[in-house]
């Protein structure tokens, strides 16, 4: 076969896995999508102020009962914007809102293959992208008007960004500007900047080079800022939600998961957003301070409602279309849901695990076996529990590509940054609340360390 043979067959591939990831959301958006609930009702409401020309924004009652336009940014725009653009071109309907979710999402397999392609055989590579392209619970979020398919993409693509360029400076500032872009959808996507220095050489590049991500990072945030600060009560750099969460996870009626804050929990008298965002992380970080055993004792139960479970796509639609969903078969699909979560999750966690098969090397292939020992054995007691907790599967996937340990398969950057994605997931849920949605923006990843699982430590290709 000829040299460009393989870039044409590999784009066949790619085209070929947008059609198969596609085809299934589409079914699922335009049969189960139905009236936004929840987070998507304000996503969807922003969306269509934006489209009408009203901003991101809302109207407020006015003495004499007149109303008075408002802006807001309570949640980030990313997501509203984007589905603004869609309704200004077909029209603010559930369907158009189910074909952009499709094609977000079959984007997104297609970028998961693309980044791992970066990073382990073409093999392997292929695998990933199909496990999030047939992923069950990624299939049903299309029919969702919720933000995390759209901010895993971006954020994926902004490493696909960065490690493809073989000069590494340009590489971090494209990847960089993409995570600028990603934090507009979830602001925690700049907690990955620092680590796009890893495309770069040498620990003394690398030290420049974390910083200068992190500012690049923030130039596709800062005109959003400036229109904060001139509209708003007060300056909020995405959105003014993070005093609310934290005091979400701190405060005495905490359990580890949302719950519904009320002004006689603290915050009385405040009437702008920012006001009210900078009242609940005063009083958040109080409650921290006042009792930091407490908040920290509720760390597991946060990423055990984080990490655990995959049932919010299933609720969400049933919520939104109860009809649609009786009880036996709400409980079929969260069952579906949640086991191939755990197994996808449960193969990930060896992601930083070599094949303990190399004779000539026994001191490595001892190493590598004790550790698959050790994943297999929290698998084990995650899936044979009285109370499943699967989080620890988590927490392994994420630290153990990163230890020096003899034998180790090998760990390029496309690997590195996304066992970056899933540790700063990990540490903001830990920080604030879990719920079990909160891990679909690192579903991708889990594909992908899955797929990793395993390797011989020369089972890579060059990043």
């Amino acid at each position: 076969m000829s040299d460009d043979a393989s870039p044409k067959r590999e784009a066949g591939f790619g085209a070929l896995l947008f059609v198969v990831a596609l085809v299934p959301r589409l079914w699922a958006a335009l049969a189960w999508a139905g009236e936004p609930v929840w987070d998507g009702h304000y996503y969807d409401f922003g969306a269509r102020r934006i489209a009408a020309g009203l901003g991101y924004s809302d109207d407020r009652p006015m003495p004499g009962g007149h109303l008075a336009w408002h802006p807001w940014c309570h949640y980030p725009v990313g997501y509203s914007g984007m589905l603004a653009l869609v309704y200004r071109a077909l029209g603010a309907g559930h369907a158009a809102a189910a074909v952009a979710n499709a094609l977000v999402g079959a984007a997104l397999a297609v970028v998961t293959w693309a980044l791992a392609r970066r990073a382990l055989s073409e093999r392997r590579a292929r695998a990933a992208g199909l496990v999030v392209a047939l992923h069950p619970g990624l299939v049903l979020y299309a029919a969702l008007l919720m933000t995390e398919p759209l901010a895993a993409l971006l954020t994926l693509f902004a490493f696909w960004l960065a490690v493809r360029d073989s000069r590494p400076w340009r590489g971090l500032t494209a990847g960089a500007l993409g995570l600028g872009i990603a934090a507009l959808v979830r602001p925690q996507a700049l907690l990955c900047a620092p680590f796009l220095a890893l495309v770069t050489p040498g620990r003394r590049t690398r030290a420049l080079a974390a910083v200068v991500a992190c500012g690049v990072a923030l130039l596709p945030v800062l005109p959003w800022t400036v229109r904060n600060c001139r509209v708003m009560d007060g300056c909020a750099l995405v959105s003014t939600n993070a005093g609310w969460n934290l005091a979400i996870g701190a405060f005495p009626r905490a359990t580890g998961r949302f719950e519904t804050l009320r002004s006689s929990d603290g915050c009385r008298d405040v009437t702008g957003q920012v006001q009210q965002d900078r009242c609940w992380l005063d009083y958040g970080a109080k409650q921290v301070l006042a009792d930091p055993l407490r908040w920290l004792s509720l760390v597991p139960a946060k990423l055990g409602y984080t990490f655990d479970h995959e049932s919010f796509a299933v609720e969400y639609l049933h919520e939104a279309r109860p009809d649609s969903w009786p009880e036996p078969k709400r409980e079929r699909a969260r069952g579906v849901t949640t086991l191939v979560h755990r197994v996808l999750l449960a193969a990930a966690a060896l992601g930083g695990v070599a094949f303990p098969a190399a004779r000539r090397q026994r001191r490595d292939a001892r190493v590598q076996a004790a550790l698959l020992a050790a994943v297999a054995a929290i698998g084990a007691l995650a899936f044979v529990g009285d109370s499943p907790a699967f989080w620890p599967l988590a927490v392994a996937a994420a630290v153990v590509p990163c230890i020096p340990l003899p034998g180790r398969p090998d760990a390029p950057p496309a690997v590195l940054l996304c066992v970056a994605l899933l540790a700063t997931t990990i540490f903001t849920h830990a920080v604030f609340f879990g719920e079990d949605r909160y891990h679909v923006v690192v579903t991708p990843v889990l594909a992908l360390l899955a797929a990793a699982a395993l390797r011989r430590p020369r089972d890579t290709v060059p990043a």
